[in-house]
């Protein structure tokens, strides 16, 4: 029968009485066995509605014969019995129990998305998983849960954007920070620089890439002095740009020669810099991106094309694609829905 997790909270009332009667309930499911659950944690909310109740959080591991679907709505079952109201997104509930990880399956539908969007990052949900289900793996980044765990506590509380010209990454990063109290890292230009780079890309983009790659290197070598422990441990950063972007927008603007050359910088700059928790891949249509570009008045930038712009696209997600760990994709054309799910995503990491 197919091995499957389970993530539990409550906010609301008696929170460990209502946890403990969702495994009671579980534990009386003719086609669950419960195999194993974890302690009982205390954890602040990440997103929804300010001035929410810490959560009472835990993890259970279970065989079952039901189905992905079944399985979803039987925990639906056990939440509408336990009182739980589906009034405000992400908001207090008397239990929450999640679908996390079914067998190896990788499934998603308008009802149901496995493993869960958003467990790969979320402390709440890593550390009871990871114990009483350490070695089981996490089908998309091919990490057991134990290494997703660890990959939070080792690398710096750092999210990094990335995304195609006009995808509002500066906009999105400088209002998260905003929100969240993160120290910002914005990418510098000259735009009279970039405006000499579009009139002629074949005879600026060498320098240009360079110049972008050398600027990304510098703000995130983490050797620096901006990358202490004191500074990174005390606040979350978070940057409008990603270092692998920079092999991505290369790749599109210098011939194979050069881009090979390029890549031997790229490859001695990025053994430097430091690694984010989370890499945010914002995407959007190329017609989207292109009205955004027309809309900003920059002449330089008009000249872009739809074919530009699509290569630019598949680079960026081709990039990701070969990502070594957890990744968040966002449509870019809805920057409300962004920033929520990014605030969340900032402090799920913590």
């Amino acid at each position: 029968m197919p091995l499957c997790l389970l993530g539990l909270g409550s906010n609301v009332g008696d929170s460990s009485q209502w946890l403990a009667a969702a495994l009671i309930r579980l534990r009386d499911h003719p086609c669950v066995e419960v195999l194993r659950q974890s302690r009982v944690r205390e954890t602040p909310p990440a997103g929804g509605p300010a001035g929410q109740a810490n959560y009472l959080n835990a993890a259970v591991l279970v065989r079952t014969s039901l189905s992905p679907q079944a399985l979803l709505k039987a925990c639906q079952e056990i939440e509408n019995d336990l009182g739980r109201r589906r009034t405000e997104h992400w908001g207090p509930r008397t239990i929450d129990l999640d679908l996390l990880l079914y067998d190896d399956l990788v499934l998603k539908t308008a009802e149901l998305e496995i493993p869960h969007p958003r467990m790969a990052w979320r402390r709440f949900v890593l550390e009871p998983a990871t114990e009483i289900a350490a070695e089981i793996l996490h089908p998309p980044t091919r990490w057991t849960i134990a290494r997703l765990l660890e990959h939070l506590n080792t690398t710096p509380w750092y999210l990094a954007l990335a995304g195609p010209i006009a995808a509002g990454k500066s906009s999105l990063a400088g209002e998260i920070a905003r929100r969240v109290g993160a120290r910002l890292l914005a990418e510098q230009f000259d735009p009279l620089r970039l405006e000499a780079f579009y009139d002629n890309p074949s005879g600026h983009a060498w320098q240009i890439e360079l110049e972008f790659l050398q600027q990304r290197a510098r703000q995130l070598d983490h050797g620096g002095p901006d990358w202490s422990d004191a500074i990174v441990t005390a606040r979350p950063t978070v940057s409008d740009f990603w270092f692998e972007q920079s092999a991505a927008f290369a790749s599109v603007w210098l011939p194979a020669e050069r881009f090979a050359e390029y890549m031997a910088h790229w490859s001695e700059l990025q053994a430097q810099v430091v690694r984010p928790r989370l890499i945010v891949l914002l995407r959007a249509p190329q017609e989207a991106l292109l009205a955004r570009i027309r809309s900003r008045g920059r002449p330089g930038e008009a000249r872009l094309t739809i074919e530009q712009l699509r290569r630019i696209s598949e680079a960026l997600e081709n990039r990701a694609a070969s990502v070594d760990g957890p990744l968040l994709r966002l449509d870019a054309t809805d920057q409300q829905s962004a920033l929520v799910e990014l605030t969340a995503a900032v402090e799920a990491m913590r």
